[in-house]
């Protein structure tokens, strides 16, 4: 069976988006990943179709209410997919997060909007609150977009050649070592020799070294796992 997205979200002409185009939609047209959308408006209530009112206790903006997003999600088939509410106080996406989802049957993935959801809908139905950064976005939207595709590449076929993903970003615990292709010299910068002179010993070492470099200026916090083991 593919792996399946739903997209919880008051904004379903939001996708595929960008999940659309490339090598993700070629896998979606293919039938390596497929998605649905289930929208809390179509369950709102009232004749006007609520689905959110103010904050309880008093406060700026409207709260997504908890009966409207468990109505939704009830609707949604019930299955071994994690439910995912995209969240700045969710807990970090990380490379390691999106090989877990790839190798199961997919996820549901809850766009907020407006201040906030209920907490008692996140309790009463299970959902686990994600991060993609310390910083706030309108809505659920792209995050959820950016955690799909993190997951849909990792799936066999879909990338290519698995050797591609191998040095990437986070793979093996730091940052990508800089890449160069023609022509020969841009603007009075040449390529590294070492990367024209056909050793691959050598190449492998440059690009470790240059890995360890950039990782060690940039996120040293890598670093310190990469060399602590974990």
């Amino acid at each position: 069976m593919a792996w399946h997205a739903t997209f919880v979200t008051l904004y379903p002409d939001a996708f595929p988006g960008v999940l659309g185009i490339g090598v993700l939609g070629r896998g979606l047209r293919e039938g390596d990943w497929s998605y649905d959308v289930a929208n809390p408006r179509d369950f709102g209530v009232g004749n006007q179709k609520a689905v959110d009112d103010t904050p309880a206790g008093g406060g700026p903006g409207m709260v997504l209410r908890a009966d409207v997003l468990a109505a939704t999600l009830d609707s949604v088939e019930a299955d071994r997919r994690p439910r995912l509410l995209l969240s700045p106080r969710g807990r970090p996406f990380t490379q390691s997060f999106a090989h877990d989802l790839a190798r199961g049957p997919g996820a549901v993935f809850v766009c907020g909007r407006f201040e906030g959801i209920d907490q008692r809908v996140i309790e009463a139905r299970g959902l686990e609150e994600v991060s993609i950064g310390d910083f706030v976005l309108a809505g659920g939207e792209v995050a959820a977009q950016a955690l799909t595709e993190a997951c849909v590449r990792l799936i066999p076929g879909v990338l290519g050649a698995p050797a591609s993903r191998e040095d990437e970003s986070f793979e093996q615990g730091l940052l990508e070592y800089p890449h160069y292709t023609r022509p020969r010299e841009f603007e009075g910068r040449a390529i590294p020799d070492v990367l024209l002179s056909g050793d691959h010993a050598k190449i492998a070492a440059w690009r470790r070294e240059e890995a360890l470099k950039l990782t060690r200026a940039r996120r040293p916090d890598l670093l310190r796992a990469v060399q602590s083991g974990d």
